[in-house]
C-alpha cells in the first residue's frame, strides 16, 4: 500500500463570531479511517442521526459530513440539561480516490463510508516472463 496522508479539518471550538453567524454548535464525531488495496473506509460515530438528517458532500477533494439530531417532542419543555448539538466534520481526501463511486451506510448511529481507489492507484503484480 502506498503511504497515505489524510488531512482533517477539526472544528473543535467555534469562535464567537462563527457561532453567532451559524446560530448552532457542532460536535466533532469520532472517526476511524481504514485503507485497503481496493478502497478507503471511513467509520464515524454519529448517534442520534437518522438517514434524513445526514448530509455527506464531496466537493473539490473535500469530504464534509453533517448530521442533524432530531429530538422527539414529548410536550412542553420546562427544564433541560441535555443539548442535542449537530455533527460536523471535514476531511481533505487524497486524489487517487474515485469519489464518483463512493457509497455510504448508516446503521444504529454508525456511518460507514466506502470510497474505492482508481484502478491506476491500486497495487498490481507484474508477472515475470521467461
Amino acid at each position: 500500500m502506498a503511504e497515505q496522508e489524510i488531512t482533517t479539518r477539526r472544528e473543535t471550538k467555534p469562535s464567537v463570531r462563527e457561532e453567532m453567524r451559524a446560530q448552532a454548535r457542532y460536535l466533532t464525531p469520532a472517526v476511524d479511517i481504514f485503507e485497503t488495496d481496493e478502497h478507503l473506509v471511513l467509520v464515524a460515530d454519529i448517534p442520534g442521526v437518522e438517514d434524513a438528517g445526514l448530509d455527506i458532500e464531496l466537493e473539490k477533494g473535500v469530504l464534509t459530513i453533517k448530521g442533524e439530531i432530531k429530538l422527539a417532542s414529548r410536550g412542553q419543555l420546562l427544564f433541560h440539561e441535555f443539548s442535542a448539538d449537530n455533527y460536523y466534520r471535514q476531511f481533505q481526501l487524497p486524489r487517487h480516490l474515485d469519489t464518483e463511486k463512493a457509497s455510504a451506510k448508516l446503521n444504529n448511529g454508525v456511518l460507514t463510508l466506502t470510497i474505492p481507489k482508481y484502478e491506476a492507484a491500486k497495487p498490481r503484480r507484474i508477472e515475470i516472463r521467461h
